[in-house]
């Protein structure tokens, strides 16, 4: 059962995108990602073009973050006042993204890029999260007690001006390193077509020291609204959204995000952030082999 896509100018199977929609909503409510990081490669592997995927991609990840955020402030799992610090960061970085996305394409440059980002922030996350859940666990089955998890902020943090406190994350630091997070997130999310939660959950824990409770929460809800700004800011730069492809991936990770929300409390930490880096791994993996892999037609003609 195809379905014609106005922007991207080709047909797909309904079923296939909606269930990539579905898996990548179970990823948002388990991990705090808006699943953008699995969501672009895959539509590219399909043969969606790059610039529309990474456009269309953004208001999906907004779908499935509003039924993330919800199910996770249900259960007092948001940080509301450091969330609104990232929002701010994340919508400034996401209108220097437009710009910066405009300028790559007008250069003929966008798909390159896009891919060898994918390829140098996936490996890296990926590595950094599979080796630190690793060494948890083999601590766990040693039976060895697990060293103090009070370390705090990273020590540059500790030194920047003008703290707050934010209560529910148990942290009194300054509001800049949010924001300077934030903003980097912001113009990931537009370059990428990622949400950024696959940085910024990996940041929240280890460079902000957030307590681990509220950093799934928080970080759907920085993403919620980053995410629908640079839909905004695609909408009036690229005209790339594909509001098709959007509806079909909204309608299954919209569900999705309600089960994987569910799924990430009876689970451990540690085998989340394992699974998580599986991921990650993968994805980073097939990005990089399409950049080196010889492909079978070298030149490829659209009508446009």
């Amino acid at each position: 059962m195809d379905l014609y896509l106005p922007i991207a100018g080709l047909s797909v199977n309904i079923l296939v995108i909606i269930g990539l929609g579905g898996l990548v909503g179970i990823l948002s409510g388990m991990f705090g990602v808006g699943g953008g990081f699995l969501t672009t490669p895959l539509m590219i592997f399909y043969g969606i073009p790059p610039a529309v995927a990474v456009a269309s991609s953004a208001p999906q990840i907004t779908g499935a973050s509003v039924s993330g955020v919800l199910a996770h402030g249900n259960r007092d799992g948001v940080d509301y006042h450091m969330g609104a610090v990232l929002v701010v960061g994340g919508a400034i970085g996401s209108l220097i993204g437009g710009f910066l996305f405009r300028i790559l394409q007008d250069v003929g440059q966008i798909d390159t890029v896009v891919s060898v980002m994918y390829v140098v922030m996936l490996g890296g996350i990926g590595i950094f999260m599979a080796r630190d859940a690793i060494h948890a666990l083999l601590a766990e089955w040693r039976g060895e007690r697990p060293t103090s998890t009070s370390k705090r902020h990273h020590p540059l943090i500790a030194v920047l001006p003008f703290r707050w406190r934010f209560y529910r994350s148990g942290l009194y630091i300054s509001p800049l390193a949010p924001l300077l997070l934030g903003f980097a997130t912001g113009i990931m999310t537009v370059l990428m077509g990622v949400g950024g939660g696959f940085i910024l959950v990996p940041a929240m824990i280890y460079l902000l020291g957030m307590s681990a409770r509220v950093v799934v929460g928080t970080s759907l809800f920085q993403i919620l609204f980053v995410t629908a700004a640079t839909t905004l800011v695609h909408a009036m730069t690229t005209q790339k959204v594909d509001l098709v492809l959007t509806g079909l991936l909204l309608i299954g990770s919209v569900t999705g995000a309600q089960f994987g929300a569910r799924f990430a409390m009876k689970m451990k930490p540690e085998y989340l952030r394992l699974i998580l880096a599986f991921i990650v791994l993968v994805v980073a993996i097939r990005m990089l082999l399409g950049l080196t892999w010889r492909p079978p037609e070298i030149f490829t003609v659209q009508a446009l």
